[in-house]
């Protein structure tokens, strides 16, 4: 009798021991599942990186559609509108017509003022 008590005690730890074992191993399996769907490279982090990504390259998309735009506008206009060219011969080439005086005015400085000052004190 002692004996089939003894085995009975035994089986009944060994199961018991299988079960703590099993389970620690299905907890630890679905612990790495987890952090891979979070984590992965398919993960919900990966996931959030690329919206955000996505929404960024969407307002690139929409600054460069709206320079094409401008330089569209601006092309046009360079091929059309002589007042347009004119102007701006004279103000970036500093081009003049023939009889006018180009005169090229200089922004002063803070800098400049005080150096300019200290010279004609003496």
């Amino acid at each position: 009798m002692k004996r089939r008590n003894r085995s009975r005690i035994f089986k009944n730890q060994l199961v018991a021991t299988q079960k703590m074992v099993v389970r620690g191993a299905l907890w630890l399996i679905g612990l790495t599942l987890f952090v891979i769907f979070l984590f992965g490279d398919h993960g919900l982090f990966q996931l959030y990186k690329l919206k955000q990504e996505k929404n960024d390259i969407k307002k690139q998309i929409s600054q460069f559609r709206k320079e094409k735009e401008k330089l569209m506008s601006e092309k046009n206009r360079l091929g059309n509108d002589l007042d347009y060219i004119e102007k701006l011969a004279r103000e970036k080439y500093r081009m003049a017509k023939p009889g006018e005086q180009v005169f090229k005015v200089i922004q002063v400085d803070d800098s400049t003022r005080k150096t300019q000052q200290g010279k004609n004190n003496f």
